[in-house]
């Protein structure tokens, strides 16, 4: 059964536990109930949540557990030779489950037959083209390890999501009945319900807080794996960066580095005063007939995809900089450069600053701007001396924010920057970031037990701890002139 249908299983009988719960409550006062110790929606909600939620948390446990269980037995009958042919043990499982894949869409598409799948044992270019013929194309001939293990895949999956389909039914169906049976007037239906919706709001919590956790362990893992590999001391000092799958490659992380402050800084250059001046406006200034029409023009910058400001990029920008300041001065020909993407980047996080600012400066208590005319002190005085110092927390995580955005940005970069990691302070030369690596790398058919590819992962860690960083130094910043106002 698909999952699909099990999970509309599942919430049906929780919309019946409701209704039946409900009654039954009801019922069991006589009519009256006034006399229930809690609404009667209270009970049925006790029904619909025994009834759904421990059957759903069993669903996600189960989907996460199977996949790593599957894989580790049929990875026991791939022998040592074919990983190594293949280059690792990933790869193998790559074509282990296009392969069973493959076999599926045949089956379900009429090519073969459940028992044709389970017996094939002719040659096995064969299985290619009967899988290429329901339009699953696989880069190479399928070897016997392969297939074998791809059918011991399909028939492990196909095992467990058979029973896993028979545990959530019961174990719904279990709930609903427990539930049911002891819904009655006495029934502190109220205390249960709040119980439960408290629980379901530490675990959704918690579940954020396991993701982060999650990405940081993978993280570090794989970036483990990359330092086993090549020297850490080459990797964070070395000055260049040409990677090569054939062997003999440089992956000095300073060119990137350097690609992604400078464009990051010029983005700011152009981002925050514009941005900042825009919501001094707006906040002090603008009567509210050009607020209202201002601030939403301003906003949908924000709303506006990366693609489209790389493309302005790429055809606009781009070859007006390069016409009308590079090539007269003499320092470049390229429309790619640093100049382009920092200038667009800034552009685009202009809402970040102005709008967070603006509702940050808005924020500002009335009273100090009565004190500071009462003091004698003009509008520009009063902005400068007293609004802006009391707004500076909030100003300083808006621009930590764009900060955070520029470094992460990558469409832009990719078609406004080029793809050049080098080290050179001309800004109009093209240059790349961190983040356009780790998409080159790890794009393509790579090879994931190599250094070429685990590079991606080094670098993500380092950008993880460049954000947490500025995060830091904001915290503090923050934290200090919050001491010195009050």
């Amino acid at each position: 059964m698909p999952l699909l249908w099990t999970v509309s299983i599942i919430l049906a009988l929780g919309v019946v536990g409701y209704v039946m719960g409900r009654k039954r409550a009801v019922a069991t006062a006589g009519g009256n109930a006034r006399i229930l110790h809690s609404l009667p929606g209270y009970y049925g909600t006790n029904v619909a949540i025994i009834t759904i939620v421990p059957a759903l948390l069993v669903m996600a446990v189960w989907l996460i557990i199977q996949p790593i269980l599957v894989e580790t037995r049929v990875t026991e009958m791939i022998p040592a030779s074919a990983i190594e042919e293949a280059g690792s043990r990933g790869l193998v499982m790559s074509d282990v489950r296009r392969v069973a894949g493959g076999l599926d869409t045949a089956i379900e598409q009429g090519a073969l037959t459940e028992d044709e799948a389970r017996s094939i044992r002719t040659e096995f270019t064969n299985v290619r083209d009967t899988l290429a013929g329901v339009g699953v194309a696989l880069g190479s001939d399928v070897t016997p390890e392969v297939l074998s293990a791809a059918q011991r895949y399909r028939e492990l999956s196909r095992s467990g999501n058979l029973f896993m389909t028979i545990t959530l039914l019961t174990l719904a169906a279990l709930g609903f009945l427990y539930s049911y049976a002891r819904t009655n007037r006495d029934f502190r239906a109220r205390n249960w319900v709040e119980a439960s919706v408290l629980v379901i709001l530490m675990l959704a919590s918690t579940i954020a807080i396991l993701t982060t956790v999650g990405i940081v362990l993978s993280m570090l893992w794989d970036s483990w794996n990359f330092f086993q590999l090549y020297p850490w001391q080459q990797f964070f000092f070395g000055l260049e960066w040409r990677p090569s799958f054939e062997g003999g490659s440089e992956l000095g992380l300073i060119p990137l580095l350097w690609g992604t402050m400078y464009i990051s800084l010029i983005a700011l250059l152009v981002a925050v005063p514009v941005g900042l001046f825009a919501a001094v406006y707006m906040a002090e200034y603008a009567s509210k007939r050009v607020r209202s029409f201002a601030k939403p023009l301003i906003e949908i910058l924000a709303g506006i995809p990366t693609i489209v400001y790389g493309l302005f990029a790429l055809i606009t920008v781009g070859p007006m900089l390069r016409d009308y300041f590079a090539e007269p001065l003499g320092l470049g020909s390229s429309s790619s450069s640093v100049m382009t993407a920092g200038i667009v980047m800034g552009i685009m996080l202009i809402p970040f600053v102005s709008s967070l600012s603006d509702d940050i400066i808005n924020a500002v208590p009335q009273s100090l701007r009565d004190g500071s005319y009462g003091l004698g002190a003009t509008q520009s005085e009063t902005v400068k001396q007293v609004i802006l110092p009391a707004a500076l927390p909030g100003i300083v995580g808006a621009i930590l924010l764009a900060a955070s955005r520029a470094i992460g940005e990558t469409m832009i970069v990719v078609l406004g920057a080029g793809a050049a990691g080098r080290i050179d302070l001309n800004p109009f030369e093209a240059m790349t970031t961190v983040t356009v690596k780790i998409v080159g790398q790890l794009t393509g058919d790579t090879n994931f037990s190599s250094p070429e590819a685990l590079v991606a992962f080094a670098l993500g860690l380092t950008l993880f701890v460049i954000t947490l960083g500025l995060n830091v130094l904001a915290l503090y910043i923050v934290r200090k002139y919050r001491e010195q106002y009050e």
